[in-house]
């Protein structure tokens, strides 16, 4: 580091709380990519440890003024590389922003982007409410970077994506300029629609500094059903049915493969014979949860089910639950991961679900599959040894292939964890060029440098 870079450096920690600016490039090594480690990420000049909107406006003048990338970061819980350094770039790590605060009577809770998911959904259950939005990853992930990727979960079948919770926005823009979008309100048409730009925008337009979320009331407990099937298909059009007849809180789907990961990581008594596995749930209020999950329960015996249990113990419906949320942990240990994240028509499920099974026979690659059944949103996770070279070229087809079968299916390439910077090259194929230009003007627009998450999405 040349006496320059030092000056332009030093300049830089002067505005920050106790000079909180990580240069040591040992210490970097922690920022270079998000939860999927990306061989190829590059390596930042610094990470800036931002406490303040006043620090992040420095922050962003400070890169314009220099000409230097920035990166913004919330927990690095992503899995489309949208967080992913780029060579002599500024991480903005957002993570020390936490605070919370819940107005119950307006139903409102005011956030800095560093706090987890589930502190909100803490904060707002102390008063009685809710927030909605659950990622999988909803222990670990920041409300920044929920409404960066605008992240859906277990629940949105029902409850929707971050988008239908987002009230309000402060952004700081790439010049440090700061923007107050929409407020407290339900209702708000004031002017054009800059508000639901900045939510998926994955970091390219601004950096989100603070939100106003919306909270509903607290659900009551849930009814639970539990559906043992012989092959994917099948589960797959029981999805099709439950959804012509009833509205869900959750309706998962998981694999063989899947089950028997769970079982290997955390024995739970799954059934490591069963095709699939279909786990629902049913949040009405009163005796229409149980009516729900009958109905439910009568579709998949329908839909050829082997099994099928209702439940309404809470404690036993949380288990299950917890099963599904442990698919990720299980399948982590397994290898090296390509994770995909595609969406199809709900009606297309059973016949996305049926051609993934044929990519892995096809390609000899470990695809376990779990799913957000009920909106179509399927997780395919692509495992893979790093160290077998003809392996990793067949992981590369089959994400790929999948990311192709869910757009001849009506679908999209990405339902709930972004572009990034892994699907990328994928992105024309299902927006068109024309829709791409349109967004590249609007990001010349709010970022002429082109120095805000570079090489991600656009």
């Amino acid at each position: 580091m040349g006496p320059a870079t030092t000056g332009i450096l030093d300049d830089l920690a002067a505005g920050l709380t106790g000079g909180r600016l990580v240069v040591a490039e040992a210490s970097l090594e922690a920022y270079r990519h998000d939860f999927v480690p990306d061989p190829d990420a590059g390596r930042p000049l610094a990470a800036a440890l931002v406490t303040s909107v006043e620090e992040v406006r420095h922050c962003l003048r400070w890169a314009t003024r220099h000409r230097v990338p920035m990166v913004p970061r919330g927990a690095g819980t992503g899995l489309s590389g949208g967080a992913t350094a780029v060579d002599g770039c500024l991480v903005l790590v957002l993570d020390a922003m936490t605070a919370i605060s819940i107005d119950p009577t307006a139903r409102v809770a005011t956030v800095e982007p560093g706090a987890l998911n589930i502190a909100v959904k803490e904060a707002a259950a102390a008063h009685g409410l809710h927030y909605p939005p659950d990622p999988g990853s909803f222990r670990i992930s920041t409300i920044g970077g929920n409404i960066a990727t605008n992240a859906g979960g277990l629940c949105c079948v029902k409850y929707g994506v971050t988008a239908a919770y987002v009230l309000g926005l402060d952004i700081v823009l790439a010049d440090g300029r700061l923007l107050e979008l929409g407020g407290s309100t339900i209702k708000d048409v004031a002017g054009l629609p800059l508000l639901p730009l900045f939510v998926g925008s994955e970091g390219t337009l601004g950096v989100v500094v603070g939100a106003r979320l919306r909270l509903v009331p607290q659900p009551p407990p849930a009814a639970t059903v539990v559906a043992v099937f012989s092959t994917t298909r099948a589960a797959g059009e029981a999805v099709v049915a439950i959804g012509r007849t009833c509205t869900p809180s959750l309706l998962e789907l998981l694999d063989n493969r899947t089950i028997n990961n769970v079982e290997d990581y955390r024995p739970s008594g799954l059934d490591r014979t069963a095709g699939a596995l279909l786990i629902a749930q049913s949040d009405a209020r009163g005796a229409a949860a149980a009516a729900e999950a009958e109905t439910i329960a009568e579709l998949c015996r329908a839909a050829g089910a082997d099994e099928v249990h209702v439940s309404d113990d809470p404690e036993e419906g949380e288990a299950l639950v917890e099963v599904r949320r442990m698919t990720g942990p299980a399948v982590e240990v397994r290898g090296a991961l390509l994770p995909e994240d595609v969406g199809v028509p709900v009606d297309r499920l059973p016949d996305l679900l049926t051609a993934i099974e044929a990519v892995a026979a096809e390609l000899d690659v470990e695809i376990p599959v779990v799913a957000h059944a009920g909106d179509g949103n399927v997780h395919p996770t692509i495992v893979y040894d790093p160290a077998d070279v003809a392996m990793v070229a067949r992981a590369r087809v089959a994400f790929e292939r999948i990311l192709a079968l869910a757009l001849e299916l009506d679908g999209t390439i990405t339902g709930e964890h972004g572009v990034g910077r892994a699907k990328r090259s994928a992105l024309a194929a299902q927006v068109g060029d024309d829709v791409l230009e349109v967004s590249r003007g609007i990001k010349a627009v709010l970022d002429p440098l082109g120095l805000l998450n570079p090489g991600v999405l656009l």
